[in-house]
């Protein structure tokens, strides 16, 4: 990215506030990139750690299959997923607060008295499965913040910062130089003043 500018003093001022200005931004965007992946890494592991879970669970009810087929899956449904945002290194992320279910009401007699604790397994995997699902987002919406301020980072540091830099000398040369003619043609002008006086 080719930095516009005019040799000038003015020009001069503009991009050494531009320059200014990035320098004291970038460790400040480092700082968030350096929380977010942070974050993004909590949020993997979380999510890893309710997959295990998960797996854990439906592997120690998977020993009796057949009872499950008895089951009406039916009773149990989700009523309300209370919600809220929580700000990480200034990106909205979603937090999962209470899952409210609905229970159909069954009859104890005519069903399996293991009904009751089928519904709370399934209400526990459910838990699961929506508080997976949360930190998958949260981890998403982290990730893309994190490649965003990368990118920023990126610009700052190996695009911007060093053609200011280099704008700034091409105009501080330039500026020299006019200076060193001016005081030049200063001198011949002196010079020759001096001359036409000592031969009048």
């Amino acid at each position: 990215m080719a930095i516009k500018f005019q040799y000038n003093k003015t020009a001069l001022q503009g991009l050494d506030k531009q320059l200014k200005m990035r320098e004291k931004a970038l460790p400040v965007i480092k700082n968030k990139e350096t929380a977010l992946r942070i974050e993004v890494k909590r949020a993997k592991a979380k999510v890893k750690d309710l997959d295990e879970q998960l797996l854990h669970k439906m592997d120690a009810y998977s020993i009796s299959p057949g009872i499950w087929n008895e089951f009406n899956s039916n009773l149990i449904s989700i009523a309300d997923i209370k919600t809220s945002t929580k700000k990480i290194a200034g990106v909205k992320t979603p937090v999962l607060e209470k899952v409210d279910f609905h229970i159909e009401d069954y009859s104890l007699f005519e069903n399996p008295k293991w009904y009751a604790e089928g519904i709370c397994i399934l209400k526990k995997l459910g838990e699961i499965v929506l508080e997976r699902e949360f930190y998958n987002r949260k981890m998403e919406l982290l990730n893309y913040a994190r490649r965003k301020t990368t990118q920023k980072v990126n610009l700052y540091e190996k695009v911007q910062i060093p053609g200011y830099n280099d704008a700034i000398r091409k105009i501080k040369r330039f500026l020299e130089d006019e200076e060193n003619l001016s005081k030049s043609s200063q001198k011949i002008v002196k010079n020759r003043q001096q001359k036409q006086e000592a031969e009048s």
